[in-house]
């Protein structure tokens, strides 16, 4: 089966290379962000796929290690991909649109007001020029509202 690359993923492809980060992180409504820092490591994985590997400090939740996948799949027509990270025992699955340089990635995960049911979250990806990028985290809150609880600056090193 021969696949070409779409701009979709040539898209993706911008994320490619090493980068530093300054993290900011809500742990609960109403305290003061929590800060933290550390590197990533963006790689292709052939012309469809990329991997992120992120080490470094998790606001209020010390080091850790973080990888997303991120690829585009062309007969669903969505990006699609995972995230999982040291501190945790469960994997995000990733579905989302992009709209110009912002793409939003829907997932379902552990909510953090009880852990024993799901939440509904999305993380936003976006590429603010050649070497910077922004992630942005939000979960929907007990009343229904989309509440974001972590953001974070990526500076590109190389």
């Amino acid at each position: 089966m021969e696949t070409k690359p779409t701009p979709e993923h040539e898209w993706l492809m911008r994320l490619v290379g090493e980068w530093t980060y300054e993290s900011s992180c809500v742990m609960e409504p109403g305290q003061e962000p929590t800060t933290g820092s550390g590197r990533e490591v963006v790689r292709a994985i052939g012309d469809f796929w990329v991997q992120g590997e992120m080490t470094g400090e998790m606001p209020g939740a010390g080091e850790m290690t973080g990888i997303m996948t991120l690829g585009y799949d062309p007969l669903k027509k969505k990006y699609v991909g995972t995230w999982f990270g040291s501190p945790m025992a469960f994997m995000f699955l990733y579905e989302g649109q992009r709209v110009g340089d912002r793409l939003a990635l829907d997932t379902l995960g552990p909510s953090f007001e009880d852990p024993t049911k799901m939440a509904k979250y999305q993380d936003v990806v976006e590429v603010r020029g050649p070497d910077e990028r922004a992630l942005r985290s939000h979960m929907v809150g007990e009343n229904g509202e989309w509440v974001e609880f972590m953001s974070a600056i990526f500076k590109r090193v190389k």
